[in-house]
Order: structure tokens, then sequence, then C-alpha cells
């Protein structure tokens, strides 16, 4: 098989880039190791910063988003007792969309399989040959038989536990990592919307967030220990500690329905760099992890592929590279001001265990310093709704 961009993984990324490529008429091939229903159906976060939505619009694959999705003006912070609104769109002249990341992935398979893309679904032993040549290959298996895939490019979109970053030679990759002593205990509930818009809460017991998936779909989380087991959790002890970390003075109650999922997600920050060698690019999860305090992770895989299809359009039309030289450079100055800002939402608003009383009305102060300033605010709005693409 040969194609000009090989594209391993079948996320947003992935799929995204492989679409945007094809509207700019360059060829490429989609591996994916889990079937089209498993990537369906795996509900994650989905928060869409102000040019995620565009660029999805732009592409033609936003209907569903605009038709579905929430759009939200503001968000809630809620400590003390009480809540407090960030108005988004007033601050900025931008909003979000909470439209779930499975429901993007949809919308991209859909409009791959109508242009007739090559997506190639349950492929295993997947390895990369050749990456420092202008001939880079791809060998896997499809269908129980051996193949290989020889293209111009590959495009690791494999995510973090991926083969495209561990291929980069140890001694040219440099990995930065904080590890978090917390994690996230979170639930799908079926009941109707307790707040019109996300509340990030802080308690003395932890952090909480109130978010939603679809109108009768909530989606809730509270910190815990990531060492936990989700067989700890019995459904009236999650309702007990929601409600005790979320509910303040003014009378707001939390809706309870039926918990139909329950997991525990660890929480890091990780940038690897480079994320180029030689025909090899990273793009998404496989380069860079945020912890979702920050709603930024699928953000930062579309800021990627952006680039890397105005890159790649550049390199086939006039024969110039001088984008893909530098997309590490480019890209990694978007990619640390995401994991400041998520490192800075995690530590405004979670509870540390070895905090000393001083800290602790640190970060009390820094909370209130957030809500009564309008500069403060506007730093947490312009981040949150996402800086504009360069």
């Amino acid at each position: 098989m040969n194609t000009q961009v090989a594209i391993i993984g079948a996320g947003p990324a992935g799929l995204l880039l492989s679409h945007l490529l094809h509207l700019r008429g360059i060829e490429s091939v989609v591996l994916e190791s889990r079937t089209r229903a498993d990537i369906e159906s795996t509900i994650r976060a989905g928060v869409l910063e102000q040019g995620t939505m565009d660029i999805l619009n732009e592409a033609g694959v936003g209907v569903r988003m605009r038709s579905e999705g929430a759009l939200h003006h503001g968000i809630e912070l809620a400590f003390g007792g009480k809540r407090h609104r960030i108005d988004l769109s007033e601050l900025t002249g931008r909003a979000i969309t909470v439209y779930a990341q499975h429901e993007v992935i949809k919308d991209l398979v859909a409009v791959r399989v109508a242009a007739d893309a090559q997506l190639l679904f349950e492929v295993s032993d997947v390895s990369l040959h050749a990456i420092d040549s202008e001939q880079p290959s791809v060998r896997f298996k499809h269908g129980g038989e051996p193949q290989q895939l020889k293209a111009d490019f590959v495009i690791g979109c494999d995510g973090f536990h991926g083969i495209a970053r561990a291929t980069i030679p140890d001694i040219s990759r440099r990995d930065y990592q904080r590890i978090y002593p917390f994690g996230w205990f979170g639930i799908l509930v079926e009941s109707a919307q307790s707040s019109d818009e996300l509340i990030y809460a802080q308690h003395d017991r932890g952090f909480a967030l109130v978010s939603t998936r679809s109108p009768m779909v909530q989606r809730h989380y509270f910190q815990c220990d990531p060492k936990d087991e989700v067989a700890n959790w019995s459904d009236d002890r999650i309702w007990s500690e929601l409600h005790t970390r979320l509910e303040n003075r003014d009378g707001w109650k939390l809706k309870e329905g039926k918990i139909f999922q329950k997991n525990i997600i660890g929480m890091r920050s990780f940038v690897s760099t480079p994320m180029q060698h030689g025909r090899l690019f990273l793009a998404g999860d496989s380069a860079h992890i945020v912890p979702p305090t920050g709603a930024k992770g699928m953000n930062l895989a579309v800021a990627d592929v952006r680039l890397l299809s105005i890159a790649l359009d550049e390199f086939y039309k006039k024969g110039q590279q001088d984008q893909l030289d530098t997309y590490t450079e480019t890209a990694l100055k978007r990619i640390w001001r995401a994991e400041h800002f998520s490192w800075w939402m995690t530590s405004l608003l979670h509870r540390f265990e070895d905090a000393s009383p001083f800290q602790k009305e640190l970060q009390r102060a820094e909370l209130e310093y957030v809500i009564s300033s309008r500069a403060a605010s506007t730093v947490l709005a312009e981040n949150y709704v996402g800086l504009p693409f360069v």
C-alpha cells in the first residue's frame, strides 16, 4: 500500500487531520487498533474552545455540534459556601461548547466514510520503519494478514501509550512530567441538568465538578485517591460526597439520578519534545497530556493537526518545508501555555494533603482575587475559551 500521509490512531486528532488533508487534496490512510464501535462509544469529556468550534465548522463537521452541543457563555467557581460566575463571553467575546468527544469522533468518522477514506480498524502489531528516510513505512496486521504501508510522512496520533513517540530514539527526546497526588472519581448519571453552566468547586474535602453530556446525561467528578477502588464507592456514598462538596448557602441542590458508569482517572502533566523526528510527527496525546481541570486535551490535539495540515499543504503545493521544520517550536508555544493554565487551575481548586495552613490561605486568597478582579477573571476566561490560533 502507498499513500502520502500515514496516520496512526483514529481519535479526534487522527480523524480530523485526515479530513483536513482531504480538503486540501492530500491522501492519507488512518490505522486504528480498536473497532469503529469502540471509538464511537468511549465517553470522554468534550469542552470545545472557540477555535476548535471554528475549525470544525470550517471543515464542514459542525452541524451536530451546533444543534446538539450546549453553548456556554460562562463557568462558575464555587468556594466558601458561595458560587461566583465568570462571564466568558463578556470578558473575551468568545464562548465554549460542551459536546462530548465521542460525538466529535462520530461526526468525523461519518464524513470520512462519506468521502471513501481509507480507515482501517482492528489493526495490530504496528511498527514504524525508516522514519529518517524520505519514504518511511508502517508495518501492521489487518484481518490477520501482514501488510506494509509506504508513505511520505507518518503522523502519530496514537495517544500516550502508543508506539509513535516510543519510536523516536531516547537520545533525541526529552520528556517533562508531573504526576499529581490525586485523581478524579467520575460518574455518568441519568438526570436533568443541575446547572446551566459548569461548576468548578473548591472544598476542604477536595475538588468537585458539575458537568454535562446531554440534556438528560450528566458527568460529575470529585477529587479522590488515585489508588482507590471504584468498588469502595456505593451510589449513596458518591451522592453524599458530591452534596457535601457542592452545595452552598443559596439553597441550590445537585440533582440525583441513576448512575450508570463509574471510573477513576489519574492526573498528570506531560510534554515530550521534539514532536518530530525525520518524517515522523506527533500530535495530540502522543506528545502531551494535561490534567482535565483546564479542559484543554482535545483542543490541543485540534491545534496540532491544524498546524500539520497547513505545513503539509505547503510542502505538497509549494515544495517548501519551513513550517514542517518549525512544527515543534510553533506547537509548543500553545502547548506550554495550556500546560501552565491546566496546572494553575488544578493547583487553585484541589486539596493537597501536604499543604500547610499558610498555603491553604494563599489558595483562598487567590480564589478571592480571581472573582473580584476583572483583570484576573479575564486571564482565566481568555485561557479557558482558548487563545486565538496563530
